[in-house]
């Protein structure tokens, strides 16, 4: 007689339900044995937890292919991407910002010529010769200083100057970043550009545009040892030059400026007198300070000519020959106001309403040194008042001008005030979006703004020592209106809050203090009157 063990194993398994382990909610893959099937019949793993660990480590494996992946897919994709952009900039200024000009207009009043050139000749863009990474530099540089490094202030700069010791503490010289890297970056493309000479796959020119470029950089930091670069640079790029023409004579235009601003006036003399030479295609250095009677018939050579005429002015001002600037002053605006200009500078085009308004500035910057000049010699006051008064007239002009605001306020249009100032207000669009009149457009209104500062500010003065009715009044409203051309607002309400471009912190606090002072006289005499 079989046991009841024995009698189990013969029966079906519906006979007997603890056989059945799914009845109680366990299942044949929740036990501590796999089972899995070979060619020979259905086996049991003989090791469990070597067969988990390899599983875990397969699955590590694969997460970390897989991070690897996508990881390289994504530095790629980025580094694509960034490549792209650099390239896509570059490729903006070499065939949008350096392209060549085609407005006839333009050429006629001859800014194309007066345009910055950066080796790309009559193609416009960089010179191919440069190669690759010479282009990239030319391009980074025209970045650099005309669109800012993306941060402010100075840098401390030690590798800008050649053999010089620098005015800073330890003979590092403090500079504006974006100057400094721009004319690091033309040297290097100053080096690719030596190298490659050989070959002669450069242009001819090449070489002397960027030396001219660089020491227009170096020039603008304003620093002796930068200044005795910039010399240096522009008589190499005067070397190489035919010595004739309106190029010519814009270069020793600046090397006369520099040894001016260097102290060697015999020097500066000598190239001013070179370029008006050269202005007039004399065959004999000409005498200053002899004043033609007319300017030259080409615009560029007039503008060349007023800027001459300038830098003699503020010398002669500037080193106590009163009477020599006082004739050169008289006789320079008395050409200039023989000058033919337009009618009405709306009905004229773009690039002949810029030179009018050139014109027009230079003029009063004559007017503000005439005046200086005659105070000097104790000539009546009103005098100078008089030629204070043009100048700030026609330097608000320039500024209203080039901004596109007009000249009577629109809120008061029958008051006889002119339009406020507006340090801040932008460009108007046909002259900044234009190559070769943007930078002289720019230029023009930095300056206007800052001479009609100046001589709101010197009326300021001559109206607080006069012994005039309401003489005090009359500066403190001078002196408003020169912070006003100066400075930048603080806030929407018109409160004057810093210094704006192209006003230096010092100028900016003398004008301050003088507004200052004469608004507590003013308040003082009120109290008085009380």
């Amino acid at each position: 007689m079989l046991s009841r063990g024995a009698r189990q194993a013969y029966l079906p398994a519906h006979k007997f339900p603890a056989l059945r382990p799914q009845r109680y909610g366990i299942r044949l893959s929740q036990c501590p044995t796999r089972r899995y099937t070979t060619d020979k019949g259905p086996r049991f793993s003989a090791n469990p937890v070597h067969e988990q660990l390899s599983t875990h480590a397969a699955f590590t494996v694969r997460i970390f292919l897989r991070w690897l992946k996508y990881s390289t897919i994504g530095i790629f994709a980025v580094g694509l991407t960034s490549f792209t952009a650099f390239e896509g900039v570059h490729m903006y200024v070499e065939n949008s910002t350096l392209a060549p000009e085609t407005d006839e207009e333009v050429r006629k009043w001859q800014w194309d010529a007066e345009a910055e050139r950066w080796t790309g000749g009559e193609a416009g863009g960089t010179d191919p010769g440069l190669g690759f990474f010479g282009r990239h530099a030319v391009r980074a540089a025209w970045m650099a200083q005309n669109w800012g490094i993306g941060t402010e202030g100075s840098v401390m700069s030690s590798n800008a100057f050649t053999g010089r010791a620098g005015a800073g503490v330890g003979g590092l010289n403090i500079v504006e970043a974006r100057l400094e890297v721009a004319q690091a970056f033309l040297n290097i493309a100053l080096q690719h550009a030596k190298a490659r000479m050989s070959s002669e796959s450069i242009r001819p020119q090449t070489i002397m545009e960027l030396l001219a470029r660089h020491a227009n950089i170096m020039e603008r930091m304003g620093q002796r040892d930068a200044l005795y670069e910039a010399r240096s640079e522009y008589e190499r790029v005067w070397a190489g030059l035919p010595g004739k023409g309106v190029d010519a004579a814009r270069i020793a235009l600046k090397l006369g400026d520099v040894n001016r601003r260097l102290g060697d006036y015999e020097d500066a003399l000598a190239w001013w007198s070179r370029t008006v030479q050269l202005v007039y295609n004399q065959t004999v250095p000409s005498q200053l300070p002899a004043i033609p009677s007319a300017l030259p018939s080409e615009p560029l050579a007039q503008r060349t000519m007023l800027s001459v005429l300038v830098s003699l002015s503020a010398y002669y001002s500037t080193t106590g020959q009163l009477r020599q600037a006082q004739t050169l002053q008289e006789s320079a605006l008395n050409v200039i106001r023989s000058l033919r200009q337009p009618e009405s500078l709306e009905a004229a085009s773009p690039p002949e309403a810029l030179h009018a308004l050139f014109v027009l500035h230079r003029s009063s910057l004559l007017s503000i040194h005439l005046a200086e000049v005659l105070y000097a010699l104790r000539k009546k006051q009103t005098a100078s008042m008089e030629w204070l008064t043009r100048a700030a007239s026609s330097a608000e002009r320039v500024a209203l001008v080039l901004t596109g605001l007009p000249p009577i306020h629109p809120d008061a249009p029958e008051s006889k005030i002119p339009h406020p100032p507006s340090s801040d207000a932008p460009l108007v669009t046909v002259y900044a979006k234009s190559n070769s009149m943007s930078k002289p457009a720019g230029s023009l209104l930095r300056d206007a703004r800052r001479t009609a500062a100046e001589a709101w500010n010197l009326m300021g003065i001559l109206s607080e020592g006069s012994e005039a009715p309401r003489s005090m009044e009359r500066a403190q409203e001078c002196y408003e209106r020169a912070l006003g051309w100066a400075g930048v607002a603080a806030d929407g309400s018109g409160n004057i809050g810093k210094a704006g471009e192209g006003t230096l912190e010092t100028e900016w606090k003398a004008l301050w203090n003088n507004y200052v002072r004469a608004r507590a006289a003013v308040k003082v005499q009120e109290l008085n009157k009380k």
